[in-house]
């Protein structure tokens, strides 16, 4: 199941990544020699028009081969019009930024659903959603829809809140008062002994929060904040592991497959919000400027833009192999920390 569901993962997220990059050659007039889905040998290759679509033995990533950024083949004549290099700094620009792109918004698009159509836990507010068998909460008869207001003499207004107070009051005096709105009705409950959690202390009630989905424009701009919160928190860790102020977990192909699978145990909701997270993540990172990535090759577009000066292609594409090559390194080394992970 996990080799399945990292698959579908990887396809869906490479392919998308590189259709992006492929529509935006076929719009800006460059010459597509090649869409590849996979690394190695190639297993399956046709050719239609120019193109050779290809699936090759490794699924673990992909490429579009564009004219003057790659070997050409046999067979393979290449246009010098129609050549990468030989468009404007714009076009290549958005040429690159294509891939990435089409990660993140599908990564919108699937926490968008999320919220509209599966809906999240509300913490906003401190409202019953589930009342749990055996707990404090059953036995004084709480129910689905009852919203706590006051633990005690403390007022709380969200869940958060509310929890707090549970703890800390439940540690001063070891049992609490509860007052629940209920409907237009104030009911009080007095000296509730919460329950102690054996395996880490806290005292509990036994409620769980409410579900709550969103509007279609809601979920729209909650999926936009939550990405936009989610991508600089990426980036802040990239920075901080560069810099060697911040140790990151890095999960390689190994990793993915096993949380991909976990992820499919779990359910369809949470194979869609694993999806989300692949995907922004990929578009993330291929914006870092690190040579071979997108970010890299766009940092020299920006280089040019700026200097008006155009970088050597033969010493940009040595820049880059240079770059595939120290990739390659770190997935297998990503790689065989994800076995001794997986064999601890």
């Amino acid at each position: 199941m996990s080799i399945l569901a990292f698959l579908i993962v990887i396809g869906i997220s490479v392919i998308l990544h590189e259709m992006g990059h492929f529509l935006a050659a076929r719009k800006c007039g460059v010459q597509v020699h090649e869409f590849a889905f996979g690394m190695g040998p190639a297993l399956y290759r046709h050719r239609k028009g120019e193109t050779i679509w290809s699936f090759r033995i490794f699924p673990i990533g992909g490429f579009v081969r564009l004219a003057g950024m790659g070997e050409t083949q046999e067979c393979e004549i290449d246009d010098p019009q129609r050549s990468f290099y030989q468009k404007s700094a714009g076009a290549r620009a958005l040429l690159l930024a294509s891939g990435p792109l089409l990660n993140v918004l599908l990564a919108l698009l699937l926490s968008s659903l999320f919220l509209w159509a599966h809906g999240v836990l509300d913490l906003s507010h401190p409202t019953v959603g589930e009342v749990m068998v055996g707990f404090p909460a059953e036995e004084i008869g709480l129910r689905p829809g009852d919203t706590v207001i006051q633990v005690s003499e403390v007022e709380v207004k969200t869940w958060v809140e509310m929890s707090q107070a549970l703890r800390e009051k439940a540690k001063e005096d070891g049992k609490v008062d509860l007052v629940v709105q209920r409907g237009g009705e104030k009911i009080q409950f007095s000296d509730v002994e919460l329950l102690l959690d054996p395996q880490y202390g806290i005292p509990l009630l036994g409620i769980r929060p409410a579900m709550i989905k969103y509007p279609p424009h809601r979920a729209l701009a909650g999926a936009f904040a939550y990405l936009w919160q989610m991508s600089k928190q990426m980036v802040t860790a990239i920075i901080g592991w560069i810099s060697g102020r911040q140790k990151v977990e890095v999960a390689g192909p190994l990793g993915i497959a096993a949380m991909a699978g976990e992820a499919v145990k779990e359910g369809w909701w949470s194979f869609i919000s694993f999806l989300a997270v692949i995907n922004l993540n990929l578009g993330i990172l291929n914006l870092v400027p690190f040579p071979a990535l997108d970010g890299g090759r766009l940092l020299f577009v920006l280089i040019e833009m700026t200097s008006r000066k155009k970088v050597s292609e033969r010493l940009e594409n040595y820049i880059h192999m240079v770059g595939f090559a120290v990739l390659i390194g770190l997935i297998l080394l990503v790689t065989w920390q994800d076995v001794m992970r997986l064999l601890k």
